[in-house]
């Protein structure tokens, strides 16, 4: 950007010519500033944008739990393990794993 800008001088000026300065110098500061925040937020966003792309889904509790090793659980979601897939294979049902809910009693 070229800074070769004429000397103006204010004391010679009028107060209207002032004045008119004044506004037109606002003005354009009002436009740039608008414009930077503009810039500003669009750089915002693209920070916030999630890196996979895919929205969070929240936790599923599990439902099925393999009595054979109880801290293998299934929430029901996706493919099925292979220690369930066994089991059906055998003849059980998939009921037989449902996790029972726990009663709330007052």
């Amino acid at each position: 950007m070229e800074l070769a800008m004429k000397r103006i001088d204010l004391e010679r000026m009028s107060t209207d010519d002032l004045w008119s300065l004044h506004v037109e110098i606002s003005q354009l500061l009002q436009q740039r500033i608008q414009a930077e925040k503009l810039q500003l937020e669009e750089r915002l966003k693209l920070l916030e944008a999630p890196v996979s792309g895919r929205r969070a889904y929240p936790a599923v509790p599990p439902k099925y739990r393999n009595p054979d090793q109880p801290s293998e659980t299934w929430a029901g979601r996706g493919k099925q393990p292979l220690w369930l897939v066994a089991q059906l294979r055998s003849g059980r049902r998939i009921e037989d794993f449902r996790i029972k809910k726990a009663v709330n009693r007052r």
